[in-house]
């Protein structure tokens, strides 16, 4: 005799089924960008993006990174409005660093106290030419305003230094100088005795033989 399965697996079973037939057609309520990482890494990814959107004012990343990070962003900045100790602690503990959570508290949170949301723009870029990736530019929407307060340095024009005369070189008055005492000549080397020229032999006077003289 087959067994028969209890109502509660029969059940169980078959909310399995509905489920999985479910999430296989439509994503409904799953709005997470995953990016391709784990929990972990995306966690701390977007952490370390808003902590330098809060250090520099304008970031440059893809848009699928941009469009995870905003929500973020405005989250922090919503704590920051708020500005209890229970707010600085929770914002720290997503951000981990004291002094980025302590500018978002005194500057961003305090220049976006009139606004009700949209604290950040997204700035499209284009294709990035060595893997075609969407970049774009996310930024504060009230950084404008404090890049037009900053004065500008005026930039001086560069002068041409004059070129430097030749000056004119007086002679200095000659001093008399010691007089180097005169190295003494070098001795005479003694002559060797030369042996005496040997004495060139006489010339033997010719006789002919065969004449006479006249006189005899």
């Amino acid at each position: 005799m087959a067994l028969r399965q209890r109502p509660h697996r029969l059940l169980a079973n078959s909310k399995r089924l509905c489920e999985d037939r479910v999430s296989s057609r439509m994503r409904h309520q799953k709005k997470t960008i995953k990016l391709g990482r784990t929990a972990d890494h995306r966690r701390a990814l977007l952490a370390n993006q808003v902590c330098a959107l809060i250090q520099h004012q304008r970031i440059k990343t893809t848009l699928a990174k941009a469009n995870a990070v905003r929500p973020l962003a405005e989250r922090m900045v919503t704590l920051g409005k708020n500005g209890s100790i229970h707010a600085r602690r929770r914002a720290l503990a997503v951000l981990r660093q004291k002094s980025v959570v302590k500018q978002l508290f005194d500057d961003i949170a305090q220049r976006s106290a009139e606004r009700n949301g949209g604290y950040t723009r997204i700035v499209k870029l284009g294709a990035r030419k060595s893997d075609s990736a969407r970049m774009a530019f996310i930024e504060w929407v009230d950084a404008e305003h404090i890049a037009e307060q900053k004065p500008k340095k005026e930039k001086k024009a560069k002068r041409k230094e004059p070129e430097a005369k030749p000056q004119q070189i007086t002679p200095e008055p000659e001093q008399p100088t010691p007089e180097e005492p005169k190295a003494e000549a070098p001795a005479p080397k003694q002559e060797e005795p030369t042996a005496p020229p040997a004495e060139e032999p006489k010339s033997k006077k010719r006789r002919w033989f065969g004449r006479k003289s006249d006189d005899s």
